[in-house]
């Protein structure tokens, strides 16, 4: 009689996997956000620099970056996580409805999932009773939605980790431009921003599974272009004003 018991407690430890999941995609959104701050914020203080040999104007100018790249990362986190969480919400609220007007037809569906599955009929008949009884709405939202109704997307935590990972990421070439003497501003935010694109670039393919080297390259080559581009308006435009 211990081997019927198993099934429900291997249901139980699913929710740590999708836990899991979870945490590792707000990691790989944390990656990103950073990885926006630094190009975005890059490119600007690079530009400004190559126009303007005064501290004041790079500074000013990256802040402002920084507070508008972190406000408008947090704001679209938000609405986008909002969006996903009402959606969760809603097919929740239907599998709800849908158990409480015919839980016959429920069982028979979420059996019919097991067997799809690969489990006998008895089998999956089994499993589907012994975990509706558990907790019917999670069987369900497990079995066909692919969701823990415990654990749905939370958007403020959203918008603050990508705040926050913008941040981070912006104060880098912000601090690489302000220390170092004019002549050696801008090569020194280049090589800053190049090494902490490679490291957001590996972290964020070994955490989506990739071979981490094309990927990188991919960001550093990105980054680089960016701010040629920046820089090269920027003493266009510095020496026109000039």
């Amino acid at each position: 009689m211990a081997a019927p018991e198993a099934n429900p407690h291997a249901h139980d430890s699913e929710p740590h996997g999708g836990g899991l999941a979870n945490r590792l995609n707000w990691l790989r959104a944390g990656v990103l956000g950073a990885n926006d701050g630094i190009v975005s914020t890059a490119g600007i203080v690079v530009g400004v620099a190559a126009a303007s040999a005064a501290r004041g104007p790079i500074f000013t100018a990256g802040i402002a970056a920084l507070a508008a790249g972190a406000v408008s990362m947090a704001l679209g986190e938000y609405v986008s996580v909002s969006t996903q969480r009402d959606a969760e919400s809603a097919l929740l609220i239907k599998e709800r409805r849908e158990l409480a007007d015919d839980p016959d037809a429920e069982l028979d569906e979420l059996a019919g999932l097991y067997e799809a599955k690969g489990l006998s009929s008895a089998t999956a008949h089994q499993v589907a009773r012994e975990l509706t009884e558990h907790d019917a709405l999670a069987a369900h939202a497990d079995a066909e939605l692919n969701l823990d109704p415990d654990e749905l997307v939370n958007p403020w935590m959203a918008a603050v980790s990508s705040a926050i990972s913008f941040t981070l990421g912006a104060l880098l070439p912000l601090i690489a431009v302000l220390l170092p003497p004019q002549s050696w501003r801008v090569p020194t935010v280049f090589l800053v921003v190049l090494a902490a694109l490679a490291l957001t670039g590996t972290i964020g393919a070994l955490l989506g599974g990739a071979k981490p080297l094309r990927p990188t390259l991919r960001v550093m080559v990105g980054g680089a272009i960016a701010m040629g581009v920046t820089y090269g308006i920027g003493t266009a435009f510095g020496t026109a004003v000039a």
